[in-house]
């Protein structure tokens, strides 16, 4: 298949016109590739570590010529293109060595095996609809219940097992043995949809980014709040994208390696 077809496959289904207003979903360097056959290399964000394994798995003769995102490349403000600079030279590396830079986002997010629906579904829950619903069934987050339910421990147990973060962050509570069954994802920055969440009757919800005062918030309105770190909570999607991509009959497709976390902790003594 060539990325041509591939791109087009991909917009039929979470397509970039439904990305928010702020966002910047779609090519951010395409290098005159879209007749080749497609090699691609899925990650969440595309950093200069990625552009680097794309690089050196190319010199190793993969057909690799596509870095496939979640999180775009450019956002608004960009005024200059310069060497030295990370965006120079991600559009310096991709225009030398033919290897373009696609981002999927916002849209993403919102569709079947999305970002939002993947953790769903490691979790095991029923019944979900999304938190926000925005067109046709879709929409942000999901919320779901847990069959057969799960005290708290265990499901805090099991997102640690399905999500590998380096430390889960939760609210304190008072009693880890309490029995969950309604619970609420949405992978990435998703503390701002709290007020949507709860009026969801979610126990329990899994989002990542979240801040002092949230954490305050949520304790308030009786919802537990789990931060495992944004890039464990949109990682396994990405993963999935890949087993999507080797389905549709794409000969050369990875999960991206060197994806950088940003987070990380000291081991506790």
């Amino acid at each position: 298949m060539v990325i041509h077809d591939l791109i087009a496959q991909f917009e039929a289904w979470a397509n970039p016109a439904w990305q928010e207003k702020w966002d910047n979903c779609g090519w951010q360097i395409e290098p005159g590739i879209l007749e080749q056959a497609a090699g691609v290399l899925v990650c969440l964000t595309p950093t200069l570590a990625v552009m680097e394994e794309a690089i050196a798995l190319k010199s190793q003769g993969q057909p690799i010529n596509l870095i496939f995102a979640h999180h775009p490349l450019i956002f608004g403000g960009l005024q200059s293109v310069q060497r030295g600079d990370a965006i120079g030279e991600m559009v310096h590396l991709a225009m030398a060595q033919g290897i373009g830079v696609y981002s999927a986002h916002t849209n993403f997010d919102q569709v079947a095996d999305g970002t939002a629906d993947v953790l769903a579904q490691l979790l095991g829950l029923q019944d979900c609809r999304p938190v926000e619903a925005t067109q046709g069934g879709l929409g942000y987050g999901r919320v779901g219940n847990l069959s057969p339910a799960l005290g708290l421990a265990q499901l805090l147990a099991k997102i640690q097992a399905q999500l590998n973060p380096p430390e889960l962050i939760y609210s304190p509570v008072a009693d880890l043995g309490q029995t969950i069954e309604r619970v609420a994802v949405l992978g990435g920055s998703g503390a701002s949809y709290l007020g949507a969440v709860c009026q969801t009757g979610a126990q329990v919800y899994l989002t990542a980014d979240c801040k002092f005062h949230q954490f305050q918030e949520a304790r308030d309105r009786n919802l537990i709040l789990v931060d495992p770190g944004h890039y464990a909570s949109e990682r396994p999607a990405c993963a999935r994208l890949v087993e999507r991509f080797q389905a549709q009959g794409i000969a050369w497709a990875r999960l991206s390696q060197a994806d950088e976390d940003f987070r990380w902790f000291r081991a506790r003594a």
